[in-house]
């Protein structure tokens, strides 16, 4: 049976982005708890060394870490989890004029990571900051003209609807991470629901931003609050779209 179409499916999963070594952690809070991710990385970008100065959520400047992972440790990092694309080198693509460009980021991002995971990835998050990093004309050329099969946006819907057909490939998530407060009364909006329709709880952000919030601990009681519920599916995001071929 289609999990996305069951009666009364209700599913959890994250999606993370960047492929940064504040990952590591991340993945074994993700072990502790039974939860599954999605890891979206930059192919040609691993390896490399580098900080970023951010604002947290308190109004505090911060410079952390953003060193990417080795690509001979991506197969075992995310192991158990899924790996999916996020072009080659994090262009902004709805400013890219040429369509092979476009291409070219996406698809041979895929083809290496494929080698790298040791399966066919076919998972796509769109880099660039903001709530617009994608239009219909780049949605348009990935669906049609890569082998992948949805790509996630950064626009948070606060809903928990579930994508299907063209819409895969504008994937609007529920939440990002970093209003732990919201993340409590969107679970609980999630987990009170009764009706048929089925539910999908979308999360996503980098887990670099635990060390610009400080964050970790409170995440982690999120983690312990919305894991091992009954009736509920915990997967990566391409099990709880149905997208595994």
């Amino acid at each position: 049976m289609n999990p996305k179409t069951q009666k009364n499916f209700k599913a959890v999963t994250f999606s993370y982005d960047d492929g940064v070594t504040q990952d590591i952690r991340l993945i074994e809070l993700f072990n502790k708890y039974g939860l599954k991710c999605t890891f979206n990385l930059n192919s040609a970008r691993l390896g490399e060394k580098g900080e970023l100065v951010r604002e947290s959520i308190t109004g505090e400047t911060v410079t952390v870490r953003h060193d990417k992972v080795l690509k001979e440790d991506v197969r075992s990092i995310y192991a158990g989890h899924e790996v999916a694309s996020h072009t080659l080198t994090h262009p902004f693509l709805p400013r890219i004029a040429d369509d092979e460009e476009i291409v070219r980021q996406t698809e041979e991002d895929r083809l290496r990571l494929s080698e790298l995971a040791g399966y066919e990835v076919t998972g796509f998050a769109y880099p660039g900051g903001g709530v617009i990093n994608f239009d219909c004309r780049t949605a348009d050329i990935i669906r049609k003209r890569t082998g992948l099969k949805y790509a996630r946006t950064t626009r948070s819907s606060g809903g928990f609807d579930i994508a299907r057909g063209e819409e895969l490939f504008t994937l609007l998530p529920t939440a990002y991470h970093r209003d732990i407060p919201r993340l409590y009364d969107l679970a609980d909006r999630f987990l009170s629901y009764s009706g048929s329709s089925p539910m999908l709880f979308y999360i996503w952000g980098h887990s670099y931003e635990f060390d610009i919030d400080k964050s970790w601990d409170a995440f982690e009681e999120f983690l312990k609050y919305i894991s091992g519920r009954d009736g509920i599916f915990y997967g990566t995001n391409r099990e709880c779209l149905n997208v595994t071929e």
